[in-house]
């Protein structure tokens, strides 16, 4: 008779087998992942997730920053079941609309701010990025101004992985793979004052990554910029929190120059920084806004762009078709999901529960429990999202050399103790779900503090 354990390894090898046999991993060397199996996840709940092999997780990622309600809320799965029955699918197109996209329309526009009250519906976050990449070169050329049609975002920032949203993003190693990029894309330094501000102050460094933005706008011509573009708070880049006086100065430099202001929310939108966007807690005023991830909380494939006043107008009165959409624009049950999920988060307050409560307690607890590790040289976050930089000496912030991922190592010790945490480079980034609780909260930063340790007897 078979014990648990080995039917376990049966499904698990089985399952492996499988896998490599047939599918392609994103972001993966996959002829690597191969020889060692991939790690099978077959179940969550709240902020847990369980192996194939029985083993259970604290997912200090919340998926892939985007599962904020947690696992197994029956109100999102029986939304999807009933407009599965109703209507599972018809598209936006053929002037055409469903309950579920309009309403969701209507829900998205009460949370965002300012007057971001037009809503765009695509599928991923990256499909978003593109939308307002043509979005806002198209409004110039409504405008009488075609040539008004350069975007400046960041180094190190990402905006997705399609053409568009690689050729946007300013993460070189995806910049080597499926060259030729988008023309007219343009790069300033990103805002990282503890790798990259040597010895100014914080807020001098806030100026200086501000006035870089005005340096590239002079140098290829006021005339020609159509957006600068920036995540509130990079994610993927490693969570880099930018100094505070940064926004005020880059919404200056736009407004000054009639330059528009996109904010790429995917990752800080939907109470992750304590309000319902990114924007609001940087203080910035955005003409156009991505989202996707929190929208269904991962629940289901969805993304929007939520569009300000003053592009909307002008695509409206302009009286032409837009060339732009998915099949599955607002689809009826991923839109029925959002909805769904937006109200649940209202209903228990989860925006004011981020925001006051769980986290500053997540940001003080993280520092009581790795700030005085030795491995650790900063740490930064807001609300839920920390991002912790790993050095080899702290006292001079120098960091561990190139051919050692030590953040690739913490995060195996993290994954193998019951703790996923993300690497990024030398840096460990944490973004829990929404509703983790103090008890939780306290066992992240101790399996932390016990996967760092791990980590230091590994390189030492």
């Amino acid at each position: 008779m078979h014990t648990d354990k080995e039917n376990c390894s049966s499904i698990t090898t089985e399952i492996q087998s499988l896998d490599a046999e047939h599918h392609l991993h994103p972001f993966t060397n996959t002829g690597a992942l191969n020889k060692k199996g991939a790690r099978i996840i077959t179940k969550g709940e709240g902020v847990y997730i369980w192996d194939s092999e029985g083993n259970k997780i604290l997912d200090g990622m919340a998926g892939l920053w985007c599962v904020n309600m947690g696992y197994g809320r029956k109100e999102l799965t029986e939304a999807a079941t009933k407009q599965m029955t109703e209507l599972p699918f018809y598209n936006t197109f053929f002037q055409t609309t469903h309950t579920p996209v309009a309403e969701l329309a209507k829900e998205i526009a009460s949370i965002t701010p300012g007057d971001l009250n037009h809503i765009f519906f695509a599928n991923s976050g990256s499909e978003a990025i593109d939308t307002i990449i043509r979005m806002v070169r198209h409004y110039w050329v409504i405008k009488g101004k075609p040539y008004k049609n350069i975007l400046i975002s960041r180094e190190n920032a990402y905006h997705g992985s399609t053409v568009g949203g690689t050729s946007l993003g300013g993460m070189t190693g995806m910049h080597k793979q499926g060259a030729p990029l988008l023309p007219n894309i343009e790069r300033i330094r990103q805002p990282y004052w503890y790798g990259e501000g040597a010895d100014m102050t914080e807020e001098a460094f806030g100026i200086a990554c501000a006035q870089a933005l005005e340096e590239k706008i002079l140098a290829v011509g006021p005339d020609n910029v159509a957006a600068f573009i920036g995540e509130p708070i990079q994610g993927a880049g490693g969570v880099i929190v930018p100094p505070a006086n940064y926004w005020a100065e880059i919404q200056k430099i736009c407004n000054k120059y009639d330059i528009l202001l996109a904010a790429d929310e995917v990752i800080c939108g939907f109470g992750r920084t304590g309000s319902w966007f990114g924007s609001e807690t940087l203080g910035i005023k955005p003409d156009i806004i991505s989202m996707a991830k929190g929208l269904s909380s991962g629940y289901l494939p969805i993304s929007a762009v939520a569009v300000g006043n003053r592009i909307a107008n002008t695509f409206i009165e302009h009286n032409d078709d837009f060339h732009h959409g998915f099949t599955y624009s607002g689809h009826p049950v991923a839109a029925a999901v959002a909805l769904a999920n937006i109200r649940l988060m209202k209903a228990e307050n989860i925006v004011e529960y981020v925001a006051k409560d769980i986290g500053p307690y997540f940001q003080k607890k993280l520092r009581e429990a790795l700030a005085d590790h030795p491995l650790v040289g900063h740490i930064e976050g807001v609300g839920l999202i920390a991002g912790i930089a790993l050095v080899k000496n702290k006292d001079t912030k120098e960091f561990f050399p190139g051919n050692l991922d030590i953040g690739m190592i913490c995060r195996d010790h993290c994954f193998n103790n019951g703790l996923i945490m993300r690497a990024v480079g030398s840096r460990m980034v944490a973004s829990p779900p929404l509703i983790i609780s103090h008890a939780e909260v306290d066992e992240l930063c101790e399996k932390a503090r016990l996967c760092f340790d791990l980590t230091l007897q590994s390189v030492s």
